[in-house]
């Protein structure tokens, strides 16, 4: 049996366990039936052109984890962004744990989407936004929205800020021999409030895994959101990641991925416009070695006169690495005195390293501030040299180079101590033990 038979024949299992309101059966149920007639994206789809999952499938990946899973801080305090208090929302296996998550309900919502789901005094709230700005003919978000039970809950009323960042944290133990997890999160974000979110999905040892998340944001009326994903797992992890999101008028949102390790990661990030003077920001820094594979796929709809977006995406390859990127912004006729920006730059550190990069403009407006472009090379020579003949060793002077390179996107970190976080992980990648703070 393949992993699109054992998904399907396991949902109804998984929904008689499960205590859910009637009117998400008639959605799941949809949903199990989009992705059985599309399964899983191949090749032939032009969104997955440069993209194979095949060789990730043949895993024989356990749906539902066994084993019980026994975590402690100490094990996994790294991870976290220790240095400042967070609220946490952490799942083991795709299980929320208690012990390890400090959630609230003062002031703010920060909790699980499963209590969401299930508890009658959320039922508005999920029939309002559960499942509304997520691709339903995507086959892949259909698979999650079919099996969606556990993920973060996060809900900040009109005018409020929340006090502190928000964690949410997906570690795989390796108890499961390969093991697929399909978290679900839910972000809206009220009328003139502010929240900074982090997300990172680790595994703990070398299993495989397969992680296939979705996340919905809504950003109301002048709402500011700051999302962080940190994507530095091992090599041995898959990441699909697909993220929607919802703006309202002179709301801002910002997207940052950072994307440092896993075996291959795909990135589908896209923004829907419902107002106007409304900005949106992607950035992104991929970092990638050996066989590692890392694709970015943006749509930003522009829909409303008067809106921004930018997308600024710095990509460095070695050894036999593949980047993808596939940026898209589409202006409708509606959409005039729109200013939107897309860059995409990238350095093959090997003549193996590959990258393919695709940015595309569809405009139906006609006074619109539209460019985007697209840099591939090496470093440059000059500027290595000019380095080493003022005492800087060659590795260090590589180093700075590519930090430099990288630096327009680290300067948007709006949180010090995960700016400084990504500084060191970043070193850490290029070999080198600089500090960076120039």
């Amino acid at each position: 049996m393949d992993l699109k038979e054992k998904l399907v024949s396991s949902f109804m299992a998984f929904e008689e366990r499960i205590d859910v309101h009637s009117e998400l059966h008639d959605v799941r149920t949809s949903a199990i039936k989009n992705f059985e007639n599309k399964g899983f994206p191949t090749k032939k789809d032009e969104a997955w052109k440069y993209t194979s999952l095949n060789a990730i499938l043949k895993n024989d990946f356990t749906v539902f984890p066994k084993t019980d899973s026994n975590i402690q801080y100490s094990d996994v305090k790294k991870y976290f962004l220790h240095e400042v208090d967070t609220y946490k929302v952490v799942f083991i296996d795709g299980v929320f744990s208690s012990h390890l998550s400090s959630t609230t309900h003062e002031g703010i919502d920060v909790c699980l989407m499963a209590s969401a789901l299930t508890k009658p005094k959320y039922k508005m709230i999920i029939d309002t936004y559960f499942n509304q700005i997520a691709n339903k003919d995507d086959s892949l978000t259909s698979l999650n929205t079919a099996f969606a039970i556990e993920g973060a809950y996060i809900n900040i009323p009109k005018s409020k800020v929340a006090d502190k960042p928000i964690e949410i944290m997906y570690f795989s133990t390796g108890n499961e021999a390969a093991l697929m997890t399909q978290p679900r999160n839910l972000v809206i974000v009220g009328e003139n409030s502010h929240v900074q979110i982090i997300e990172r999905h680790q595994s703990l040892n070398d299993n495989p895994v397969l992680t296939n998340s979705v996340t919905e944001i809504f950003a109301q009326k002048r709402a500011i959101v700051d999302f962080y994903k940190i994507q530095n797992d091992n090599l041995t992890a898959n990441l699909i990641d697909n993220t929607y999101v919802s703006q309202k008028q002179e709301s801002h949102v910002a997207v940052h991925t950072f994307s440092f390790g896993g075996n291959l990661t795909r990135n589908n990030l896209n923004f829907y416009h419902f107002g106007e003077r409304l900005t949106s920001t992607l950035n992104g820094i991929t970092i990638i070695g050996e066989k590692q594979h890392v694709d970015h796929y943006t749509l930003v709809k522009h829909s409303t006169p008067n809106c921004e977006s930018f997308q600024d995406y710095k990509g460095i390859y070695s050894d036999r690495s593949t980047g993808v990127f596939n940026g898209k912004v589409y202006v409708e006729r509606e959409a005039q005195k729109t200013n939107a920006f897309q860059k995409s730059n990238n350095i093959l550190l090997s003549d193996k390293a590959t990258i393919n990069a695709k940015p595309q403009l569809e405009i139906f407006a006609d006074d619109v501030k539209c460019s985007h472009g697209c840099t591939i090379g090496q470093l440059d020579e000059t500027a290595m040299f000019y380095m080493q003949a003022r005492g800087i060793p060659k590795k260090e002077a590589k180093a700075l180079l590519m930090y430099a390179f990288s630096n327009a996107v680290i300067e948007n970190i709006k949180i010090p101590e995960l700016k400084q976080r990504i500084t060191k992980i970043i070193a850490n990648k290029l070999g080198v033990k600089i500090g960076f703070d120039l």
